[in-house]
C-alpha cells in the first residue's frame, strides 16, 4: 500500500517573494476535481476519489481517510482526454493553482498558489518518508495547517476560502 505523509503551511508571500526561491522554481498548472468524497460513520472525512491534470499530464488518485497527517494513496495515470471528461462529472468546483516546486536542502516543497475562488492562498506541503522525520522550515512558511481540514484541497472544492478565527 502506497502511504502519503505529508505537512502543509500557509505562505508568507511576500516573504518567499524576497527569498528569490520563486525564480529558478518548477511551475506547473494544475486543474484537479473530486469525483467523490465519503464520510465515515462517525461523520469523519473519509476516502476521496480526485481527478488531476498537470500540464499535459492526466491522474486519477485514490486516497483513504488521514489519519495525523498519513493516508493511503494510489495514482494512476490516465489519458488527458479521459481527464477532461471525468471532471465534468465531479462534485463541487475545479481547483485551479499554479504549483511551484522549490528545493530546499534535501527536501522538496510544493507551493501551491490558488487561483478562483481561492485567489490569494498559497499552501506550502512537503512529503516526508516518516511522520517524525526531521527538516528545517523555510523562513516564508506560515502556520502549519496540517490537520486544518478546512485547508484540504477536497474541502477547498465545495467552499470559499476558509474564514479567519
Amino acid at each position: 500500500m502506497a502511504i502519503e505523509i505529508e505537512r502543509k503551511f500557509l505562505v508568507d508571500v511576500d516573504l518567499l517573494k524576497q527569498s528569490g526561491a520563486l525564480v529558478d522554481a518548477i511551475r506547473i498548472a494544475i486543474s484537479q476535481a473530486w469525483l467523490s468524497r465519503s464520510n465515515d460513520a462517525d461523520g469523519e472525512k473519509g476516502a476521496t476519489v480526485r481527478v488531476r491534470i498537470a500540464g499535459k499530464d492526466a491522474f486519477l488518485t485514490i486516497k483513504g481517510k488521514t489519519t495525523g497527517i498519513s493516508r493511503s494513496e494510489f495514482e494512476y495515470p490516465i489519458p488527458l482526454i479521459d481527464a477532461q471528461q471525468l471532471m465534468q462529472m465531479c462534485v463541487g468546483h475545479t481547483i485551479t493553482k499554479t504549483r511551484h516546486v522549490i528545493p530546499v536542502e534535501n527536501h522538496l516543497w510544493e507551493v501551491d498558489e490558488f487561483h478562483g475562488p481561492h485567489q490569494g492562498l498559497w499552501l506550502a506541503e512537503i512529503e516526508l518518508s516518516e511522520e517524525h522525520e526531521h527538516f528545517n522550515k523555510p523562513p516564508w512558511l506560515g502556520e502549519e495547517v496540517s490537520q486544518d481540514a478546512r485547508y484540504r484541497n477536497s474541502v477547498l472544492a465545495l467552499q470559499t476560502l476558509p474564514a479567519d478565527d
